[in-house]
């Protein structure tokens, strides 16, 4: 899952605001709520994935890619999605890092959620995955309100990766920025 832009307030405010903010698997039968995010081009703009524009294609990625997903959770208001997060294991030499990734309601953007979520899941992660021990997230250069809700969070910016992959035609540069397990200890 692509980091979307998304530009955030004081972390205070989401706990006020929203003080029934949760992480929970994402269901087929949060489809009609998925499409809200899914289908809106301001969210999908920093995504590999175009916005969906049927709830078929909706509830076969539900189905296919977030269900068997070691760690994926919805983002909920109220037991209610209004976006997504999540972290992908590596294996082999690589089983020490996982990456983050995250979208939400444009609706919600500027209200601390998305960091709150972000350290809700850093809270949790490095104990239900011992294995882990860094957790990075690739955001793209142009998306700084995401690389600020990642700073708040705790992620340290290690710095820009050019060309890096191609979305939606064009390479693209991304900014790496982790969490060490070390970093929540301390």
């Amino acid at each position: 899952m692509e980091v979307t832009s998304v530009v955030q307030l004081d972390q205070t405010k989401a706990k006020d605001e929203y003080p029934n903010l949760s992480l929970r698997p994402l269901q087929v039968s949060d489809v009609d709520d998925f499409m809200v995010w899914a289908s809106e081009e301001k969210v999908t703009r920093f995504c590999t994935w175009e916005p969906y524009t049927n709830k078929e294609d909706g509830l076969n990625y539900i189905k296919n890619i977030v269900v068997p997903h070691p760690w994926l959770r919805a983002i909920c208001i109220d037991d209610r999605p209004v976006g997504a997060i999540s972290v992908s294991a590596n294996s082999g030499n690589d089983k020490c890092r996982g990456e983050l990734g995250y979208v939400l309601a444009f609706k919600y953007w500027g209200k601390g959620i998305v960091t709150r979520a972000v350290k809700m899941v850093v809270e949790t992660i490095f104990v239900e995955w011992p294995h882990l021990e860094r957790l990075e997230a690739l955001v793209d250069v142009e998306n700084v309100g995401s690389q600020r809700v990642l700073e708040k969070a705790g992620f340290q910016r290690e710095g820009v990766l050019r060309k890096y992959l191609i979305v939606k035609g064009r390479s693209r540069d991304r900014v790496m920025l982790s969490f060490l397990s070390t970093d929540y200890q301390s």
